[in-house]
């Protein structure tokens, strides 16, 4: 993951109108379905990235959800591979960025929004998410929640 450090320190000190102004706010924060199983790609430097889209439903039942690409890098690019199917209830935290690049084919400028996650939640029950199916989970994030009657230990 890419970690931005400030240039500047802030304790104690105002920022000047200037420095308010340079300032900006780049963070995406999304609760939707995968729309299909994560496309992983592993690199010769040992890296991964998981590329999936998510749907995000909007407040009527009747408008279309709004659809997002998602790169996921890194050790949350190994859950998505691992946990996330097609349905999967997610939560994601990243930030926007826009890809562009030169067609080969015609060799036209092409670009596509993606949103870099920083931060992946499994969100579904454990069922959901490791079946992949739609059902409605009531369950806690990735590593949490209720465990189910099978785990209980009595």
């Amino acid at each position: 993951m890419e970690l931005l450090e400030s240039s500047h320190e802030t304790r104690g000190a105002s920022l000047t109108n200037e420095e308010e102004e340079s300032m900006g706010v780049n963070s995406v924060t999304l609760v939707g379905r995968a729309g299909r199983d994560p496309e992983v790609r592993y690199f010769e430097s040992g890296s991964m990235v998981a590329n999936l889209t998510i749907a995000v439903n909007r407040r009527s039942r009747d408008d279309e959800p709004d659809w997002f690409n998602l790169e996921i890098w890194g050790k949350q690019a190994q859950v998505a591979a691992d946990y996330v199917k097609k349905g999967s209830l997610l939560g994601i935290i990243g930030s926007y960025k826009l890809d562009r690049w030169t067609d080969r084919n015609s060799g036209e400028e092409r670009s596509k929004p993606v949103v870099r996650v920083d931060r992946l939640e499994l969100l579904g029950s454990k069922r959901d998410n490791e079946g992949g199916g739609y059902g409605g989970g009531g369950g806690g994030s990735f590593g949490g929640g209720a465990p189910s009657d099978e785990e209980v230990p009595f």
